[in-house]
């Protein structure tokens, strides 16, 4: 008999729940695991945290101190939200943290003519911040009143796995610019650590078989250390001495200003900058990033699940966390922080490149953050890791996520010519309008669309610069009404499949991964 008789030639067939899921969500690892995965999950995190107020904190006049403090109230926020989520929330196992999305207005904010009337720089950067506080804390509202009135669980309820697919595709590879480009600013150790990582998650595990998955479910830490290292002796090498500034900034591990701006003991605490300003054009602002987070971190909702071996989201359940992603944002508008909350992207990828989906793994991550927003100068150390580095760790982790993206293709008909139309169209304008928005900001200084309202063309520039809403948008709108009423369309968009997770009550294992804690469900019912 030859090979391809023996081969099945049959369609790989269709899971409701991904195998090949080491720990599930409520399953746990052995606690000296779950602290070590923890911490890896903490550190996944930490990029975010160090990039947003690296590029934000300057433009409002701060220093190396402001910077130091805003990275460790983010941390603190990050996670308080990462805990409340995983307990009230969802219930998934995701790190609540800080959005790329607010860095428009936050920078447009921070570079206001009313804010250079304030010549010391500290009195500046505090009124900056409280500006960005006000207008964060009343955006909040958006997704509070979405989630926990349920609209937002009205709009899920219309997704289907083909509109969903975009969505999840672009959420990851949308960050593209956070990738090999960051990775690129100091190539010697940024491919270095990609090539590490990527031998010891992937090829390593297949040639050495150990009794324990070392390698697969460390190997972030492992090959953090060892470049992190390699970067520290280039720097005692004085690798660098003669090299442009940009260049020292990247790739020494003594540039970035954390270790000496960092308080040894500091507890961030609510309005520690002052009392919030608000004003309506900059709440508008915050609104349209808020929309973004909240679309965005619907994709990563949908992922984790995956990814954590759970059933897919009930609406009902997406609609809850974006109701306590309301609230994160609140908080972060409260402690005083410039950005929002979302669902971290790279963190739910780290749960598909180590299997490991436990609800535990990521408490104890945020366990971490808290402890080291504190102790400052011990988080400012580990913060002082090069970008490089953090951007060869998005090179895989981004692509984990938009993997599951993919994923949900399964469920569709691809040799649909409606799908195909939906699918290609829909990624595709999620690429190429950013795109343009990016590119003429880039040529001519000002964003395409100019209204005479600075506060209207930023509202455009933060939705249309986000790659996930885009497709996502236009995933949803033609999913819903192109050929509605040809009787194929409904397998087509895999809704047949879709339909016991609509509601909360139709699959028993909802139960099993969504209910809340303390017997709390009895009195807040999912439906």
């Amino acid at each position: 008999m030859t090979v391809q008789a023996k081969d099945e030639l049959v369609p790989h067939p269709v899971k409701d729940q991904l195998p090949g899921v080491d720990i599930c969500i409520n399953s746990n690892p052995s606690w000296a695991e779950a602290v070590i995965l923890g911490f890896q999950h903490y550190l996944v995190m930490l990029g975010t945290s160090v990039i947003i107020p690296t590029i934000i904190v300057p433009q409002m006049g701060g220093g190396n101190v402001e910077k130091a403090q805003v990275i460790q109230t983010l941390l603190f926020v990050a996670g308080v939200n990462t805990l409340l989520q995983s307990w009230f929330g969802t219930r998934l196992p995701v790190v609540i943290g800080g959005s790329f999305r607010f860095i428009i207005p936050a920078v447009f904010i921070a570079l206001s003519n009313r804010y250079n009337a304030y010549l010391d720089p500290r009195e500046r950067f505090e009124q900056s911040m409280r500006s960005m506080q006000g207008a964060l804390m009343i955006a909040s509202v958006i997704p509070v009143l979405a989630g926990f009135l349920g609209i937002w669980r009205i709009v899920t309820r219309f997704l289907s796995p083909l509109s969903k697919a975009p969505l999840l595709l672009l959420v990851g590879i949308g960050l593209y610019e956070q990738g090999f480009p960051l990775l690129g600013e100091c190539v010697e150790i940024g491919l270095p650590e990609l090539v590490l990582l990527i031998l010891l998650s992937q090829f390593i595990p297949h040639m050495w078989k150990l009794k324990l998955p070392i390698f697969e479910r460390f190997a972030v830490l492992l090959s953090i250390g060892i470049v992190w290292a390699f970067a520290a002796l280039l720097t005692v090498a004085r690798a660098y001495t003669n090299r442009p500034l940009q260049t020292q900034f990247s790739c020494r591990v003594d540039r970035s200003g954390l270790v000496s701006g960092a308080s040894w003991i500091r507890f961030p605490y609510p309005l520690q900058w002052g009392i919030p300003n608000v004003d309506a054009g900059q709440v508008f602002m915050m609104m349209a990033a808020v929309f973004v987070s909240l679309v965005e971190s619907t994709g990563g909702f949908i992922a984790a699940a995956r990814y954590g071996g759970a059933t897919f989201c009930p609406a009902s359940v997406l609609s809850r966390g974006a109701g306590w992603l309301g609230l994160s944002t609140l908080i972060n508008g409260l402690w005083g922080t410039p950005s929002g909350s979302t669902v971290s992207v790279e963190n739910v990828g780290l749960l598909a490149l180590t299997r490991v989906g436990s609800r535990r793994v990521i408490q104890i991550s945020a366990v971490f953050m808290l402890f080291f927003s504190v102790l400052g100068k011990f988080g400012a150390i580990l913060a002082s890791i090069p970008l490089p580095i953090i951007g060869a760790l998005y090179c895989v982790l981004f692509a984990l996520m938009s993997a599951a993206g993919f994923d949900l293709l399964q469920f569709c008909n691809l040799n649909s010519y409606r799908t195909k139309f939906i699918l290609g169209f829909s990624i595709y304008m999620g690429l190429s309008v950013p795109q343009y928005f990016k590119g003429y900001v880039i040529t001519t200084g000002l964003g395409p669309v100019q209204s005479g309202s600075a506060t209207f063309d930023q509202i455009m520039q933060v939705i249309f610069t986000s790659p996930a809403t885009v497709a996502g948008v236009i995933a949803y709108f033609l999913d819903r009404t192109l050929a509605r009423r040809h009787p194929l369309t409904r397998k087509d968009s895999g809704r047949h499949w879709w339909a016991k997770f609509k509601y909360y009550g139709r699959d028993p294992r909802s139960e099993e991964f969504y209910s809340l804690p303390y017997g709390l469900s009895k009195y807040f019912p999912s439906v």
